[in-house]
């Protein structure tokens, strides 16, 4: 595979070392009624990334490479739940409560689940994470070394809470980061610019960043 375009300079892709990480898509951030919604977010504006998204898994199924998706949930019994992640900003439904979709963001309810246009294929790793950050209390770093992972490309919601703060745990272990701009989204425009500029500042001092399309002719040609 040559390099993928990539901003601020083509991200140096080997093949063999690539995963894809599909960050929170899931029915509670979404859908009108879930977690996103109850703290009176426009969650059309996620919605509204699932065709880049499947692109870019279905780019990668083909290709052989890796497909790893996340989920933010806690156990049933709360008892990874920081009670100030529970009661922060006062919403209207807290993780826990019964919602229109089940419990909010409890493993195994039906709002938590993936969104179905974008589920997880038969054997596709899937980490739920109980942070915002993907490698905080989970198994990811022992998966991405036995599969020889050394480069992510990052999708999914939110670019500056979940996917940002994913892509610099990433970073300082030594992974090279690529987020995919129309694969990923925030409730706020405005942030996900700024996460963006974040990302790739100081040449790609957290990673790179690329269009979906650029990624997706690099891929087919791995």
């Amino acid at each position: 595979m040559a390099g993928i375009k990539a901003e601020p300079f083509t991200f140096p892709a080997r093949p063999r070392e690539l995963a894809l990480i599909v960050i929170d898509m899931q029915r509670d951030f979404a859908e009108p009624g879930g977690f996103g919604a109850s703290l009176g977010n426009d969650v059309s504006r996620i919605a509204r990334i699932v065709p880049d998204v499947k692109r870019l898994i279905e780019s990668f199924r083909a290709a052989g490479l890796p497909v790893i998706h996340t989920m933010e949930c806690h156990r049933p019994d709360l008892s990874d739940l920081p009670l100030s992640k529970r009661n922060r900003g006062n919403p209207s439904l807290r993780i826990g409560d019964e919602g229109p979709m089940g419990r909010i963001l409890i493993s195994g309810e039906p709002g938590t689940a993936i969104l179905p246009e974008l589920a997880p294929a038969d054997g596709e790793v899937v980490i739920e994470k109980p942070g915002k950050g993907a490698f905080y209390a989970t198994e990811l770093g022992d998966v991405l070394k036995k599969k020889g992972i050394t480069q992510l490309v990052f999708a999914g919601v939110t670019t500056e809470v979940c996917v940002q703060t994913t892509m610099r745990e990433a970073n300082d272990r030594g992974y090279e980061c690529l987020l995919a701009e129309e694969a990923t989204e925030s409730y706020f425009p405005e942030f996900k610019a700024a996460a963006i500029a974040m990302i790739r500042a100081q040449g790609a001092i957290v990673g790179w960043t690329a269009d979906v399309d650029d990624i997706l002719e690099a891929i087919a040609h791995a």
